[in-house]
């Protein structure tokens, strides 16, 4: 069983940066595809970011694109996701998953078996 466990959320104005950080356990880590979800209240859970195996292929919402960015470090079975410019529209819960076995940069949360407790961001305008 993977465990994960996200860090880094908070309160922060818009126009401000944060990182967010997910600790990953229970199976060799740089063999996990990985990615970043959100939910807002009264929204589905949505697609930010993903990432393979090494780290060599990323993709992103239309939403974020330009402004986060997800990497990986192997050696800390450790994935991130930078957010810089915020708006306040990327306020939700983020959610860190590790995707089912031999899947990778998938967009579809039912891609992903493992999640999670979530963290709040919260950008205020």
């Amino acid at each position: 069983q993977v465990q994960l466990v996200e860090s880094g959320g908070g309160l922060v104005q818009a126009g401000g940066s944060l990182r967010l950080s997910c600790a990953v356990s229970g199976r060799t880590f740089s063999t996990l595809g990985m990615g970043w979800f959100r939910q807002a209240p009264g929204k589905e859970r949505e697609f930010v970011a993903a990432i393979s195996w090494l780290g060599s292929m990323t993709s992103y919402a239309d939403s974020v694109k330009g402004r986060f960015t997800i990497s990986r470090d192997n050696a800390k079975n450790t994935v991130f996701l930078q957010m810089n410019s915020l708006k306040h529209e990327d306020t939700a819960v983020y959610y860190c998953a590790a995707a089912t076995p031999g899947r990778t940069m998938a967009t579809t949360r039912y891609a992903y078996s493992n999640w999670g407790q979530g963290t709040q961001v919260t950008v205020s305008s």
